[in-house]
């Protein structure tokens, strides 16, 4: 059988059929959907992260945001020092192990998280899914990221 002969009994490529698509056409349907929400708070989506990521454990050191995060240290600094800027945490060095940097909330950053109190409830809703629904799909998508990150290592 020719490579001609196989593509055509190969089904034809349809985006609807790429996982990836979904998760990248879904992310784009997430960013339009928190935008607002965000500006209302005058964060945007990856300064939100960083500061739901230091709600749930104040004190970090920026190598540990960025595990949390999934990025690099050269893409989290600017974040980091544009949130310092706001007023919303402040970098020391870690005073046992200097080459270290520690993050912590300043009382704004915390008053902050009142702010966005509302905003998983309101992508929640948004979703359409009733809770187990959501909290199932959360955990397969971690499952798939892992997955690939793990045959990617």
């Amino acid at each position: 059988m020719t490579s001609h002969e196989k593509s055509q009994t190969l089904p034809p490529l349809s985006l609807d059929s790429f996982l990836c698509f979904a998760v990248y056409s879904a992310g784009h349907a997430f960013n339009q959907l928190y935008r607002p929400l965000l500006d209302a708070i005058g964060l945007t989506y990856p300064q939100y992260l960083v500061m739901v990521a230091l709600w749930s454990r104040d004190d970090q050191t920026v190598k540990d945001l960025g595990r949390a995060l999934f990025l690099e240290s050269s893409t989290l600094t600017p974040l980091i020092k544009r949130l310092e800027g706001m007023g919303y945490l402040t970098r020391s060095r870690d005073p046992v192990d200097e080459r270290m940097v520690r993050v912590r909330l300043t009382a704004d950053g915390l008053a902050l998280r009142e702010k966005a109190r509302g905003i998983p409830a309101c992508i929640a809703e948004a979703t359409a899914l009733e809770p187990e629904v959501l909290t199932k799909l959360i955990e397969q998508m971690t499952a798939t990221r892992d997955a690939i990150l793990k045959r990617a290592d």
